[in-house]
């Protein structure tokens, strides 16, 4: 629905500069935009784009309000005013409440009048479907689940037995919630299968990405707290906790009992190790591999840049070869250390 600056101003608590009475129906980037848009600058390398974009208005810093005479809006954190733009100007679709004739739902289970349950979605025994809740299309939710209000399945998500998801959580199209964590026990050359009897909890306002993994705990649970955003294609394995705020992009993979705090930032493709904390507000940076715990919050960064494959070639070798040159220094240095000493009596002799 259009809207004037000054309306989205009151709404995003932005401050108007320039002629509040512009209205704008959609959000563009700077080099896209077009008459009728609104488009934004958070970071400053795209600062020339700025003067030559074909937007109606924009989103600035107050330290870049100066470099265009467009009507704008102005607030300390553009991107986040962006973000609440872009929702008021691109509302999801609504949701016809009710039950598709091809879904097969279990007279036990309990579904919100307002709820809609898709196309050939299964609700188990003992469900519970939270007031206003979406359930996609080939969703399966498992008995005795508990789906809160205003939550989204997209397409084909699944919800393994007891399991909770929180209420307006959004879970996108192939997230599995609650399959056995890999739990074993080694009998005589033989894999013994460790039953995995915990759930997984999901907090409020949680968001998890397209065919992203949570498993369920072995004995305790698996937990996710409020407002946690996991990326697509992440493996949460049995008994982790992830705790409320925290972001982690794409393909990391968290081993098992790994405890993470609030607050922090994991960069993609990062790989957690099992049984270790990561203290609150702690950054890691994309495909860093952690194995012991952090204890001090900070950025922490184990990656290899890239250098051409010649040159990364020389420098890994002389990575494999500081063992070898550790001991060779502390044998040269043992050597000196006996040369000083012997060499000590003769002095205090020359004296005498």
């Amino acid at each position: 629905m259009p809207l004037s600056l000054s309306e989205l101003a009151l709404r995003t608590g932005a401050t108007v500069a320039g002629d509040g009475a512009v209205v704008v129906s959609h959000v563009a980037t700077l080099e896209s935009a077009g008459p009728g848009s609104i488009a934004f600058l958070a970071n400053p390398r795209y600062r020339t784009q700025l003067a030559a974009t074909r937007a109606s208005a924009v989103i600035v810093a107050p330290d870049m309000a100066a470099q265009t005479v467009l009507p704008k809006l102005v607030a300390r954190e553009p991107y986040v005013v962006y973000a609440k733009v872009a929702s008021i100007l691109h509302p999801p679709a609504l949701a016809v409440p009710g039950t598709h004739p091809t879904a097969v739902v279990d007279p036990r289970a309990r579904v919100a009048a307002s709820a809609t349950i898709g196309a050939n979605a299964v609700i188990g025994a003992d469900a519970v479907i939270g007031e206003r809740s979406r359930i996609g299309a080939g969703c399966v939710v498992g008995a005795g689940v508990s789906i809160g209000d205003d939550a989204t399945l997209h397409a084909n998500v699944t919800i393994y037995d007891r399991c909770i998801v929180g209420p307006r959580g959004i879970l996108h199209s192939g997230v599995v919630i609650g399959a056995d964590g890999f739990g074993m026990a080694d009998e005589n050359g033989r894999w013994l299968k460790i039953p995995q009897i915990g759930r997984v909890v999901i907090g409020a306002d949680v968001e998890i990405g397209a065919n992203t993994t949570v498993d369920r705990g072995a004995i305790d649970d698996t937990v996710i707290e409020n407002d946690v955003k996991l990326d697509n294609q992440i493996q949460v394995a049995h008994n982790c906790r992830i705790g409320a705020h925290t972001a982690i992009a794409g393909c990391v993979g968290i081993a098992g009992s790994a405890r993470i705090g609030r607050n922090c930032r994991i960069g993609g493709a990062a790989m957690i190790g099992g049984h270790l904390e990561i203290c609150d507000g702690a950054v890691v940076s994309g495909g860093t591999q952690v194995f012991e715990s952090i204890t001090v919050p900070g950025v922490f960064t184990a990656v290899f840049p890239a250098l051409p494959h010649a040159k990364w070639r020389r420098v890994a070798s002389g990575v494999r070869r500081l063992p070898e040159l550790e001991s060779r220094v502390s044998r040269l240095e043992k050597e000196a250390a006996a040369a000083r000493g012997a060499a000590a009596p003769d002095a205090v002799k020359g004296q005498r």
